[in-house]
Formats: structure tokens, C-alpha cells, sequence
């Protein structure tokens, strides 16, 4: 049963060429962000571009209840008005599938002194929350859930908040950007301290928003030192279109003989991008034209041609946190390769919307790819172009980008791919379906 209604049944079969050009949605993680500090600010911030994916769509019903005036003036441009930080809702905040919208929210609430009950569908419901409920319990929250730290959740925000210095113990940009939002409205000076590097969406906007903060390498890694209580800015925003999101016609193109796609205005913050750079190491024909820098965030239109040569390599593990997303859809072009792609340090692929390593790692199997996995680790044997058997089934276990992925195979192996259910693909990408079917994909719903 889908977490989105009715599931929706879907089937791709070999297709291509694919041409044109592919306008994705605009980034996920700057989309969240852009509403939550634009509603932390007094004023009005313009934002043009925002993703407006079930997800997204979701953080600005949650904003609305914090007491935001939030605006949907049509074609992507919202706006939002601040009241300088958040009051207490008078509802549930349902965050639907978004473990990003629900982490940042906890983050960004935990230094009010507000009661708020979060809530959201069947699989983020499953899914761990102790990871920021602990570093936000420093600042003074409490935090009363299910067992195991699940949802439906209610925080109890300090009425009294103390900054805090705090080590991320695993790699998560979400966890970061938690505790920096609970810093705002801290005295003093909070500390993150990141032994890898991840996406580093939040900082770059916390200095457009006017505040300060210093990131200084160390011996212990990335030291972020937030200085609380600053007077925030409302902001015009344009939001880069998502990496996440581009990946997947990417990836198609890649795959598909004789395509040549274009994806123009892609998000190539280098905290994100790890999934290009290692499709170019794998001998992809993937080009980047009109480099720019838009609004503090590098930029560049993508082209990607039919690369019938790719090999397998060994992923640098600590390239993990630049792609975590893409692991789904890198392990389907590895399936089109020659030789073993290996993927190591992403145990966080096991707590996303579903354990997308068990979830690739079966569908991959039923169509007839040969994988090994391990608790961080997975090898995908590549079979080469033209030679992915395809016909399987893969269940899709509520999670849009496992069903993207498989969607995109289907498009390239010798038999249709069918999946149990696309309906959550709307969380990050409605216009999936519509997008890849004009470039020339073959993708059919399936009647019951």
C-alpha cells in the first residue's frame, strides 16, 4: 500500500534515443532551507524556482502553522513572511516522506519555548530520529516519541537554550544543519564539528541570511562556529535545479543508445556533485557547458551522451556524503558497465526512506545483475551495454528515488522493468514521468 494512496503500478521498457533537453526541479535541500530561514527572518523573502515535490510542499504547510505567511504566487515563485522566529503550532506538523523537513524543523524549533508534535507517513515514521533528537536535548529540548526514537514525536523546545559544541558521529548534512538552526536562536557561539565534509547548503545560506559563521578545516575536521542570536535578512533566492533530480536523465542518457540530453542550470556545489565526477571516471561522455556561480552556488548546464564504454571502478568512500542519493541510480549504470563498481562507507543508505541497499541490491538480482552487499558496502558486477536482462519486478518499498531507479533500468535492459509503485516519486520529482517520456523514454502505468 502506497504511502501516497493508491499505488501506481509502473513499467519502462527499451527506449532511445533520448534527445532534447530536461528542465528538472529545482533543488531539494535549498528549497527546504529557503522556507525555513525565510519564515526565521522579519520581512519578506522571495523565492524563485522552489521544488515543489510533496516534500517541499509539505515544509511550507509546516511554516504556515509556525506562524509564516507563506505564498504561492504560481510558476515556482513563492514568497515567504517572516515574524523573526516560530510560534506554537496549533496542529500536528505532518512532514509526509521528508526526513530532511522533519530533522531541520526539530532543529530549527528547539531553542523556542514551544510544544510541537511532528508526525508523517508509514515510512517516515520507521525511520530514526535519535540522531537529532540528542545533539537538540544539549541545547535544552526534550523530546518524548515511540521507541527507538521514532515518530509521531513531540519536543518540548528550551525555554532557556545553551549553545553547545557537537562532533556529528556519523556523516549527515541534516544532523548539521539541525544543530546549526537550534544555534540561531542560542546565545553565544555553537559549534559543529564534522569529521567528513556534507553538503554545505546551510551554511552558504546562513551567510546570505546575514548571519555569521566561520568553517575552518582541523585536525578533527570541519569546524563550523555559528555565532546565535544574529538579526537575519529576508533574501530573493533563485534555486539551482536539483543534482538529485538530474541524475536520473543523466543517467538514462548514459545508458540509452544513440541519446544526447541536456540539463541545463544543475547545482554542482561540490558537496553534491560526487555522482558526475565519478560517472566521469567511469568513462561517461557527461560534459558540463556555461559554468556560472548563482547565488553563491556553482552552476552548469550538463550534457550527456550514449556511453557505451563505461567501466566499473572503486568509489572513494570518502566521496560517500557528495552522492549518498545517487547510490541508487549509480548502481544501474554500474549494471550497464564493464566490470565491478564498489561502493563502501554508505551504511547511511540503510536508514533512508527505505534500506536502499537491501531494495537495489533484490531488484538488481530479479534482473538477473549479480550483487554482493554488506552492511556498508555493496558491488554491483556490470554485465555491459546492451546486455541487462531486465523482466523483473522490483518492490519499491515507499521511496521515490529506489523507484526512479528502476524506472531509468527498464529504459536500457533487454525486457521491461516493472516496479510495485511509483506514486512516492511525486515527494521529490512530479514531473518524472512527463520529463523522461519526452525525451523518448518508454514508461507506461499499468492497469489493474
Amino acid at each position: 500500500m502506497s504511502a501516497h494512496g493508491t499505488p501506481v503500478p509502473m513499467t519502462s521498457c527499451k527506449s532511445g534515443p533520448l534527445k532534447g533537453i530536461a528542465n528538472v526541479p529545482g533543488d531539494k535541500s535549498i528549497s527546504h532551507r529557503s522556507l525555513i530561514l525565510g519564515a526565521m527572518t522579519v520581512g519578506e523573502t522571495r523565492i524563485e524556482g522552489l521544488l515543489e515535490g510533496q516534500d517541499v510542499l509539505d515544509t511550507a504547510k509546516a511554516m504556515r502553522s509556525f506562524g509564516a505567511t507563506v505564498t504561492d504566487h504560481g510558476g515556482g515563485n513563492w514568497s515567504v513572511n517572516g515574524v523573526g522566529g516560530l510560534c506554537e503550532p496549533e496542529t500536528l506538523i505532518d512532514c509526509g516522506n521528508s526526513g530532511t523537513g522533519v530533522r531541520l524543523l526539530m532543529g530549527a524549533m528547539a531553542t523556542h519555548p514551544i510544544s510541537v508534535t511532528f508526525t508523517g507517513d508509514a515510512s517516515l515514521n520507521k525511520r530514526p530520529m535519535a540522531r537529532v533528537t540528542d545533539p537538540i536535548s544539549l541545547f535544552g529540548a526534550k523530546a518524548h516519541g515511540r521507541s527507538g526514537g521514532r515518530l509521531p514525536m513531540t519536543i518540548q523546545g528550551a525555554k532557556h537554550p545553551v549553545p553547545i559544541r557537537y562532533k556529528v558521529p556519523v556523516p549527515s548534512a541534516q544532523v548539521k544543519s539541525a544543530v546549526l538552526l537550534a544555534g540561531l536562536n542560542a546565545p553565544g557561539k555553537t559549534v559543529v564539528i564534522e569529521p567528513e565534509a556534507t553538503r554545505d547548503h546551510t551554511e552558504r545560506m546562513l551567510v546570505g541570511f546575514g548571519a555569521e559563521i566561520t568553517v575552518e578545516d582541523s585536525s578533527e575536521g570541519r569546524v563550523i562556529t555559528l555565532t546565535g542570536q544574529p538579526e537575519l535578512n529576508p533574501q530573493n533566492i533563485t534555486v539551482p535545479r536539483d543534482p538529485s533530480s538530474a541524475a536520473f536523465p543523466v543517467c538514462a542518457a548514459l545508458i540509452c543508445e544513440g541519446s544526447n540530453v541536456l540539463v541545463p542550470n544543475i547545482g554542482l556545489n561540490p558537496t553534491r556533485a560526487g555522482l558526475f565526477t565519478t560517472l566521469r571516471e567511469m568513462g561517461a561522455d557527461l560534459s558540463y557547458e556555461n559554468e556560472r556561480v548563482e547565488g553563491g552556488e556553482p552552476v552548469a548546464d550538463l550534457r550527456a551522451r550514449f556511453s557505451p564504454d563505461m567501466v566499473g571502478i572503486e568509489v572513494p568512500p570518502e566521496r560517500a556524503a557528495s552522492m549518498i542519493d545517487e547510490y541508487p541510480i549509480l548502481s544501474v549504470v554500474a549494471a550497464f558497465a564493464s566490470g565491478q563498481t564498489v561502493m563502501r562507507g554508505v551504511r547511511e543508505l540503510r536508514v533512508k526512506e527505505s534500506d536502499r541497499i537491501e531494495a537495489m541490491a533484490t531488484g538488481l538480482r530479479a534482473n538477473g545483475v549479480e550483487v554482493e552487499d554488506g552492511e556498508d558496502w555493496w558491488i554491483v558486477s556490470g554485465q555491459g551495454t546492451g546486455n541487462v536482462h531486465g523482466g523483473g519486478l522490483c518492490a519499491t518499498y515507499l521511496d521515490h528515488r529506489i523507484a526512479m531507479s528502476f524506472i531509468t533500468m527498464g529504459m536500457a535492459s533487454e525486457k521491461p522493468v516493472r516496479i510495485d509503485d511509483g506514486s512516492p516519486i511525486v515527494t521529490s520529482f512530479p514531473i518524472f514521468e512527463d520529463l523522461m517520456t519526452g525525451l523518448g523514454g518508454a514508461i507506461t502505468r499499468n492497469n489493474h
